[in-house]
């Protein structure tokens, strides 16, 4: 387990907001009566960059962000089961580039719908338990991970449907996986985080012959040698309570656990034995009132802000690569209350939503400076 460097403070950024961005509330939508936990705008094709999802109960919805602050609607998938409760979406698209939606929750199943045809591409089942996170691998968007209650991490192929790893084992999770990520630009790294409070990064370079081969695969997925990695190469203690969201920024990890802050660290390995190293903490970005689990931030797709909603219904906008941090706006309204459990932040973070236990959908827009 990787220990926490002594040394070095860490720089904690102020919550006076410096880099005065502001933004107004556009719109809000109230879908339904249940909690919505996940929306997500498509940054895998450029046709789409203004398209997003969320995910409440049994339900998908595709709306699409109009200028001025309108809000399309432009699919609803209910999925068949009425008990259902979503709590992930991602977008992910075939080797043609035909986007697709994909869902998981409580169910423990996963939807692949295909955006082109509001139909379901094909279901993965696997998982022993609810699914808390599906990412997309942005080098190649038909690989996805899974981070489930059941302790494991998955890899699948949307295209082919076929489940090419488990991340899981004598070196895995020792409780519920709360999310996971793919590095940015190493294709074989990935990062997970849960319940057990660690922090976990994975290495998929010596089984990638096997990612190679699902692409191709002509058998039934059923049939395909699905690997079990179970060590990972690295293992972080940076939380002393769940942490239930983590993401690359560069080489460094932005991970947050329930105690009011997102914390910038640096993984430093030790080649010779994997899985030992030292955390260097770089900087903490406050946030107030954020110390109920299941909350997640979100980026902009260049990675220069990041966007969190907290148990008051109040989003903080932070500057991630400034030093020390910068507060770029703090996002209230009057009639907001709710648990925020998730932020979209758009391609250039000029539009950041937030999707609340209440139902509703709040979209907020940076007014430019004219």
């Amino acid at each position: 387990m990787a220990k926490i460097a002594i040394g070095s403070e860490p720089v904690v950024g102020s919550l006076t907001p410096s880099k005065k961005k502001d933004y107004r509330v556009t719109n809000k939508l109230q879908e339904g009566k249940r909690p919505l936990y996940a929306v997500v705008f498509n940054f895998i094709d450029s046709r789409y960059f203004n398209v997003f999802a969320t995910v409440g109960g049994n339900r998908v919805t595709v709306y699409q962000c109009l200028e001025g602050g309108a809000i399309d609607v432009l699919q609803s998938y209910v999925d068949e089961d009425k008990d259902e409760s979503f709590y992930t979406v991602s977008w992910a698209c075939n080797t043609d580039g035909i986007p697709f939606v994909v869902a998981g929750g409580i169910n423990g199943i996963i939807r692949v719908i295909d955006a082109s045809t509001e139909k379901i591409h094909k279901s993965f089942v696997g998982h022993g338990d609810s699914i808390n996170e599906i990412r997309t691998q942005p080098l190649k968007p038909s690989l996805i991970v899974s981070a489930s209650k059941d302790e494991s991490v998955r890899l699948w192929n949307v295209h082919t449907g076929i489940c090419i790893l488990i991340f899981s084992g004598a070196g895995g999770h020792r409780n519920e996986v709360l999310s996971v990520d793919f590095h940015p630009s190493d294709i074989y790294r990935i990062t997970s985080c849960g319940m057990d409070n660690t922090v976990k990064i994975w290495s998929m370079k010596e089984f990638w012959t096997y990612v190679e081969k699902s692409f191709t695969w002509t058998d039934l997925p059923s049939k395909f040698p699905t690997k079990y990695v179970q060590f990972p190469v690295f293992i972080a203690s940076v939380h002393s309570n769940y942490v239930d969201c983590n993401r690359w920024l560069g080489d460094f990890i932005l991970s947050k656990s329930v105690d009011n802050e997102i914390v910038l660290w640096e993984p430093k390995m030790k080649e010779q034995s994997p899985g030992e190293g030292t955390v260097d903490i770089l900087q903490k970005y406050p946030v107030p009132e954020c110390d109920i689990w299941f909350i997640k931030f979100s980026c902009d797709f260049h990675y220069n802000a990041t966007a969190i909603g907290n148990r008051e219904g109040k989003i903080y906008v932070w500057e991630l690569q400034s030093s020390p941090p910068a507060l770029i706006a703090k996002l209230s309204h009057a009639q907001s209350k709710s648990p925020i459990r998730q932020t979209a932040m758009s391609f250039d973070g000029s539009i950041i939503l937030g999707c609340c236990e209440d139902g509703t959908v709040w979209r907020w827009d940076a007014i430019s400076a004219s």
